[in-house]
């Protein structure tokens, strides 16, 4: 029995640029992708030979192939790239996407030269590419995979986010002026729209990206549907909120990188604003660090708030989890994330979240699990701040009804899920008439 299952898995190639679990966002996602897909599945990893070392300790016995990395390309990405995409102390990002092209490009020519080969000889029978994430990176394996009826599933992609029009003065600081090159990449970038009109199934990480990418390429509705990049572990679930008297205080929780975007601002001045006779019963924890962190503290000490603000600095993934724990309420006033795991993960350890209803994060809160607040302004989203933290201070029921939905809504973020989620799609594009559409 255990054989014949063995045989049936489906053979899938997982193309991950970007893959390894001791490093944080992007690559820490596509790892978890890859952890849950190989329990499921027989999966072959392609992925850049700066993960080796971290993938082998893991899985040492994994079929996972690494591709090389020329030395003139090392020397472009650490006396070019490096040094010239970080201003004011900031990584423009997308300066820096821009720049790392060619570092990608490289890697995409040499998963093609590796696997093109393999595909053609029908070994996979789904192939799909995780990393990058952003909307703008061609995939050449897409090519044979076309001329030979294996499906290719492209995504979660996620990106694109403008700044709300309110927030200007927040824009200039992260230098969105650099935005322009996304377009520039569309129009330059060899192969580029032909991979979109190639995949089988665009999985889109936010409503927005699904959007931008159906006017710029026209793509059709039944290739392209939306799955959130991120997800959570089971631990998350599983974590166990303290007992509190009704005596205690009630403990707001910011997690994220100290930088304009996030907010953090606006968060000290919705508490500052907030009653004095609410405001001696909060604390707030901001856990994270960046350039705006200097700036934070003189602001807190400016509205008087130092005994009721602590700064944690930088936190290791493996002890976020007693910071949630001992939270209340989540405080995420980001203008600008598209993708938000932190608000997951808040919401998979019971608590309530006030967030700016913006990009994917607004599309994981639902009223019953918390507050979103549109970015009007920055006076706007202060003043509503105020106005739900003063809500869910309050009111203990009200935290303890959105503590539990917020617990059962997360339950579908687990990679667990999310992985049988995507076995289903995968065998779906083996049906005889996907089949027959990719060879037509």
């Amino acid at each position: 029995m255990v054989a014949n299952q063995a045989l049936n898995k489906l053979k899938v190639l997982l193309v991950m640029h970007e893959c390894n679990p001791d490093w944080t966002s992007v690559p820490l996602v596509a790892f978890q992708y890859y952890r849950t897909l190989r329990q499921l599945s027989d999966v072959t990893l392609v992925t850049h030979c700066r993960n080796r070392r971290a993938l082998s300790q893991a899985f040492p016995e994994d079929d996972i192939r690494y591709i090389d990395e020329s030395a003139l390309t090392r020397r472009y990405f650490k006396y070019v790239v490096d040094p010239l995409t970080v201003l004011a102390g900031n990584r423009v990002w997308q300066l820096f996407t821009a720049m790392a092209y060619p570092v990608y490009a490289e890697f995409n020519q040499g998963t093609y030269a590796a696997l093109k080969d393999e595909v053609a000889a029908g070994e996979f029978d789904i192939v799909h590419a995780i990393t990058p994430m952003m909307p703008r990176y061609p995939y050449k394996l897409s090519q044979v995979c076309q001329r030979h009826g294996i499906p290719f599933v492209l995504g979660p992609i996620n990106g694109g986010l403008p700044y709300p029009k309110g927030f200007q003065d927040v824009a200039s600081k992260d230098f969105a002026y650099f935005s322009a090159l996304r377009s520039l990449g569309r129009n330059l970038i060899p192969d580029y729209r032909e991979t979109y009109q190639r995949a089988d199934l665009i999985l889109a990480g936010s409503t927005h990206t699904l959007n931008l990418v159906q006017d710029l390429l026209n793509i059709e509705d039944e290739r392209i549907r939306l799955f959130f990049e991120n997800g959570i572990n089971q631990s998350f679930v599983e974590t166990m909120r303290r007992l509190k008297s009704v005596d205690d205080p009630v403990n707001l929780l910011f997690v994220g990188r100290l930088v304009a975007l996030k907010g953090a601002d606006m968060l000290l001045g919705a508490i500052a604003a907030l009653p004095d006779s609410l405001k001696q019963n909060v604390r707030l924890r901001i856990v994270g660090d960046g350039v705006e962190r200097s700036n934070l503290e003189a602001q807190t000490q400016q509205l008087g708030l130092q005994e009721r603000v602590e700064f944690t600095g930088w936190v290791e993934q493996a002890d976020i989890l007693d910071y949630y724990a001992q939270a209340d309420v989540f405080c995420f006033p980001s203008i600008k994330d598209f993708g938000g795991a932190v608000v997951m993960e808040a919401m998979a350890t019971g608590l309530p979240c006030v967030a700016v209803n913006y990009g994917g994060v607004s599309e994981y809160i639902t009223p019953e699990t918390g507050f979103k607040i549109a970015p009007i302004s920055r006076d706007y989203v202060t003043t509503n701040l105020t106005r739900h933290i003063g809500e869910l201070v309050q009111n203990p029921q009200l935290r303890y009804d959105m503590s539990i939905r917020a617990r059962q809504h997360a339950q579908s973020f687990m990679w667990e899920n999310k992985a049988q989620v995507l076995m289903e799609l995968y065998e779906s594009l083996r049906m005889p008439q996907a089949t027959a559409r990719v060879a037509a």
